[in-house]
């Protein structure tokens, strides 16, 4: 009988069914799928059976499961690229992160100070003829765009920034270039554009770093947000530096090729376009070396300019290699304009009240009020009359001032300020000698008496109650004259005892209504001998006195400045001219009428040959020490005076004995006088009041001998001749007037022997 099935039969089909089971089970929590099942294969209900209960043989042999596939392991460089990926994520999300913080806490700061200095520029009366500059340390003058011509623009954009009126302030592959090198180890790298340039040059540090990079981008893109490009252009002509201590394109046009930026040719603002990359390498008059590599770069940019069609292939051939002037150092202050631009400094702290350092970069426009001409004139006046050539180490000083506005329009402080800064117009304090007497001539005519009043010039003088005795010059005697001869023929002895008539201290106020300062170094004093000049004023401030006196008694304080003007065109400083009454109209008429007797008769007639009516005296300290002539016509005062320091400075010393006013600063003043006045409209001084003539009363007694004296006892002082035994001249026409070629005049008859305290003309 044959075998029943049993559990042998299923028993191998049972084992293999379980073995199988437990392979696909591992790892499982109970009976998982079999792999039949996870594949979607259809198994026979024979092949459950067995599989889940016997041991034996039980299922069908040619239903195996297939294996199961390995899952596939990424590479090494596939995992290394994932995490690149992610990491470069998020480094431009933070860098993202961190631009959007900076952009919105940075903001455009305030300029550098040293970005927005400029030159401030002193300019004669005419406001065109430029005087000198005052810098503190940065030779900039700013110019708009307009100015400008737009191929010398075009040259710097095809130089520096092609794109700049397309691009948004920054340039990213600039930007890019910068951390890549900055990253290595290396400095921040340029290759910036123009915006970028401005913004490092004028608002940031020149720290090389990237941080200073990130700020420099960040107010670049800001910047070309809020100012049109125009804008930027024109604030970055103004502040890139070209070599030669020049700042900016107008200073630079003036330091290489001498002339104003409106009118450089395509050529040269290539040039400047190229020096900028490195002035100590592409300035071409440095070095052989300079001169290829600055003809190599120009060349350059006009082709760039022609690759562009900023210039055309026509004007690119007519362009030719410039050539640029000798470089040199900026002057400042050098040769006699000097003076005057120290002046006007001086003038702009003390009156205009701004302080040194805006003055020194604000862009100040500074009109003066010097005519050039005049200035010119007064020159040469000094070189061709002056005492240089006949007295080693004599300085002369010279004032012109306009009565009635105090208006500077003229002055010479000297030969060379940069070699000698002291001004000989200003900060020399000179004994004035007999030019005062014309301060006793005001006190006496407001304290009653005329200058018909009669007084001794009987040399000498025993001053009451001291030992002093006052002399004239040669020891003269002078009869029985009036004020206008004494003042004619500067008789010290006259004058003395004239001041002791009225009271030294009117004399003293005389001059300060005048304008003499008050000042403890001017020293006017109140005593019998300051008729004799013991002040001492400056040039100008005696000038200006004298200017009050032609000036009908009007007193205006002296000033070179006319007007100040910022570097926006905005007018911020305009000069006074008012004036004060500060001297009776009547009085210095007739101090005028007998100041002109020095002229017609006296001490000072050389200067007839202004043939014009003038009026004046000459002056001339103890031991000729200092020499004057001050002397005006109605349109204009002018004073000059010369002297000779002594080796330490300290003194004064004799420029010789027969030296007085007359000698040097009449035919100074003459000469001056005759060039400044050709086509000016001749004046009359306005006719002789007679102040105090009705009562005129003299000053002491008459001499005893009175053969010599003059013969006018009605004191009209015409024809006196005092004891010198000269017929007073009459005033000369002009028919009968000396050559204005011809020498100075001899010294007068009364030089001689000067007695200490003596003054003469």
């Amino acid at each position: 009988m044959p075998p029943r099935a049993s559990g042998w039969g299923r028993g191998p089909a049972m084992l293999r069914a379980r073995t199988r089971r437990g392979r696909h089970t591992d790892g499982q929590t109970g009976g998982g799928p079999t792999t039949s099942e996870h594949r979607g294969d259809r198994v026979s209900p024979a092949t459950t059976q067995g599989a889940g209960a016997g041991v034996g043989p039980g299922g069908n042999p040619s239903s195996r499961a297939r294996k199961p596939r390995k899952p596939r392991r990424r590479s090494g460089w596939a995992r290394l690229l994932t995490w690149l990926g992610l990491a470069l994520v998020t480094l431009l999300a933070l860098g993202a992160a961190v631009v959007a913080y900076l952009y919105s806490t940075i903001d455009i700061p305030d300029p550098n100070p040293a970005s927005q200095a400029q030159i401030s520029t002193v300019y004669f009366a005419d406001g065109k003829t430029e005087m000198g500059r005052l810098t503190g340390g940065t030779n900039r003058e700013n110019v708009p765009l307009s100015r400008v011509p737009d191929h010398v623009q075009k040259a710097f954009l095809a130089a520096e920034d092609r794109s700049f009126y397309s691009n948004n302030g920054v340039s990213p592959s600039g930007i890019a270039r910068a951390i890549k090198v900055s990253l290595e180890g290396g400095a921040t790298q340029g290759g910036s554009t123009i915006t970028q340039q401005y913004v490092k040059n004028t608002f940031l540090t020149s720290d090389q770093t990237v941080q200073r990079k990130l700020k420099e981008i960040i107010i670049s893109v800001k910047l070309d947000q809020q100012r049109s490009k125009d804008q930027i252009l024109e604030d970055y002509l103004n502040t890139i530096y070209f070599g030669r201590s020049a700042s900016g394109i107008q200073t630079a046009s003036k330091a290489y090729f001498g002339k104003d930026v409106s009118q450089l040719t395509p050529a040269e603002g290539a040039l400047l376009a190229s020096v900028i990359r490195g002035p100590s390498i592409y300035d071409p008059s440095r070095s052989a070396s300079n001169l290829a590599r600055s003809k190599e770069r120009v060349s350059w940019i006009l082709d760039a300019m022609v690759d562009q069609g900023w210039l055309t292939a026509a004007q690119r051939s007519q362009a030719v290699y410039p050539t640029v002037v000798k470089a040199k150092p900026i002057e400042i202050t050098g040769g006699t304009n000097g003076y005057l631009v120290d002046l006007a400094k001086k003038e702009l702290v003390s009156r205009a009240k701004l302080d040194e350092d805006a003055i020194a970069k604000g862009g100040l426009r500074i009109v003066t009020t010097v005519d050039q001409r005049y200035q010119q004139a007064m020159i040469e006046a000094i070189a061709d009359r002056g005492a240089a050539d006949d007295i080693e180490g004599a300085q002369t000083g010279m004032s012109a001032v306009e009565p009635g506005t105090g208006a500077i329009k003229a002055l010479y402080g000297g030969t060379d300020f940069a070699k000698r800064p002291y001004n000989n117009a200003v900060d020399a304090h000179l004994s004035a000698g007999s030019t005062f007497k014309a301060y006793t001539l005001v006190g006496a005519l407001q304290n009653g008496y005329s200058t018909r009043s009669r007084v001794s010039g009987s040399s000498p003088y025993q001053v009451p109650g001291t030992n002093d005795e006052i002399e004239n010059e040669f020891n003269q005697q002078y009869g029985w004259i009036d004020l206008r001869q004494a003042a004619a023929d500067s008789v010290n002895t006259a004058f003395v005892r004239l001041n002791k008539a009225i009271g030294p201290a009117a004399t003293k106020k005389a001059a300060l209504d005048a304008g003499i300062p008050g000042t403890a170094q001017v020293n006017v004093e109140d005593n019998l001998t300051n008729t004799l000049g013991t002040a001492t004023p400056s040039v100008l401030d005696n000038t200006n006195g004298y200017a009050t006196i032609a000036a009908e008694g009007r007193r205006a304080t002296p000033h070179i400045i006319a007007s100040v003007k910022s570097s926006d065109g905005e007018v911020d400083y305009t000069a006074s001219t008012s004036t004060t009454q500060a001297i009776d109209r009547d009085v210095a008429v007739d101090v005028t009428e007998a100041l002109t007797h020095p002229i017609t008769e006296g001490t000072a007639s050389y200067a007839q040959r202004v043939r014009r009516p003038a009026a004046g005296k000459t002056g001339t300290a103890e031991d000729h020490k200092e020499v004057w002539f001050i002397g005006y016509v109605p349109q204009l005062a002018a004073g000059c005076a010369i002297y000779k320091p002594s080796e330490d400075g300290r003194t004064n010393v004799p420029l010789g004995r027969n030296v007085g006013g007359y000698k040097y600063c009449v035919p100074i003043w003459t000469q001056f006088m005759r060039t400044v006045l050709e086509g000016v409209e001749e004046k009359d001084f306005p006719e002789r009041v007679g102040v105090n003539d009705e009562d005129r009363k003299n000053i002491g007694t008459r001499p005893r001998s009175t053969s010599t004296a003059s013969a006018d006892p009605g004191g009209s002082g015409t024809s006196g001749t005092g004891d010198t035994g000269r017929a007073s001249a009459p005033a000369t026409s002009s028919a009968a007037q000396p050559s204005a070629t011809a020498p100075a005049p001899p010294p007068p008859t009364q030089t001689a022997r000067s007695a200490p305290t003596s003054a003469t003309g």
